[in-house]
């Protein structure tokens, strides 16, 4: 779908990226997280304020390079924050109650007038594909809960942006990886198992990528706004294992049948859905070369980088 994009005089504005008007552009990040922490220093780089909220770890927001507001907490701060920003990034996580940004924020977001406004969903809301493929026109059909209220947010962001004609970019994430977040380490102290669930498939993005995409939407705002964020090789988890494994010259972990394995219930929902993400949109409209296209490059990328 199209979503709207801020004009003046029936012109589209210019991207925002660097500096305007001589004055220091800011970015204000809802849940200043792992993906913002990569997010962070590509655009300090370039002259960039980042403010990042935080329910506690102040240390970490700040080591990325941002200004970090408690939140819970000051509210008064972050409200202040709000029309100052240029561009606004939304990183949490909704709740049962529906999104906690909007809940504590609308009518500051609705009288806001960033040049950009970025909300980073999930591929959840596709749900359960049999390993068929999707895009970002196929019917959102989230399973369980949490697919359930990621769409409930999308289509809140949504409402909001068209009713006030907010530049609104929906980024629909595949599973996360990156330094911290690899199999290595599991592989190594022999936790890790290759579960495996006949057919099933899953879409991933190194957490760089993420970083590259949405600055190239910052600096490059198209009028279609919702991005599957994924590379371009899905696979089945068991083979992720086995690749890490090979790399580091440890045998492969034995494999564990879906039905058999111990799992908290957070980790066997992730096996409800099966797909295969496409990620021709940020490619075609936003002129991103992934720096890890499939797993093996990004593991081989991590190893290299532990030394």
């Amino acid at each position: 779908m199209t979503l709207p994009v801020r004009r003046i005089a029936g012109k589209r504005l210019a991207p925002v990226c660097g500096r305007r008007y001589g004055a220091v552009m800011e970015m204000l990040v809802f849940g200043h997280g792992y993906s913002a922490g990569y997010l962070t220093p590509l655009l300090t780089a370039r002259g960039w304020n980042v403010t990042g909220t935080t329910r506690a770890d102040r240390d970490r927001v700040t080591a990325a390079g941002a200004h970090a507001l408690l939140w819970p907490g000051q509210e008064g701060d972050v409200r202040a924050a709000i029309p100052r920003a240029d561009a606004i990034l939304v990183s949490t996580a909704p709740a049962e109650d529906g999104d906690p940004v909007l809940a504590a924020f609308r009518d500051e977001l609705s009288r806001a007038r960033p040049h950009w406004l970025g909300y980073l969903s999930t591929t959840g809301v596709y749900g359960d594909r049999d390993g068929g493929w999707v895009d970002e026109n196929s019917v959102l059909d989230g399973s369980g809960p949490r697919g359930q209220a990621r769409i409930r947010a999308e289509t809140d962001w949504q409402d909001l942006a068209r009713a006030h004609d907010l530049p609104l970019h929906i980024f629909r994430l595949a599973g996360i990886y990156g330094p911290g977040r690899g199999p290595f380490q599991k592989v190594r102290d022999g936790s890790a198992r290759r579960i495996i669930k006949p057919g099933q498939v899953f879409s991933r993005i190194h957490v760089e990528d993420i970083a590259q995409v949405l600055l190239a939407s910052i600096q490059k705002p198209a009028p279609i706004g919702i991005y599957n964020l994924c590379d371009d090789d899905p696979a089945p988890p068991q083979d992720v294992i086995a690749h890490a494994a090979h790399l580091l010259g440890l045998p492969v972990p034995p494999a564990v049948p879906f039905e058999d394995a111990r799992m908290s219930p957070m980790a066997r929902s992730f096996y409800a859905d099966s797909k295969r993400v496409r990620n021709d949109r940020i490619k075609r409209d936003l002129g991103v070369t992934l720096r890890y296209p499939d797993y093996r490059t990004g593991l081989a990328a991590l190893l290299n980088a532990e030394g």
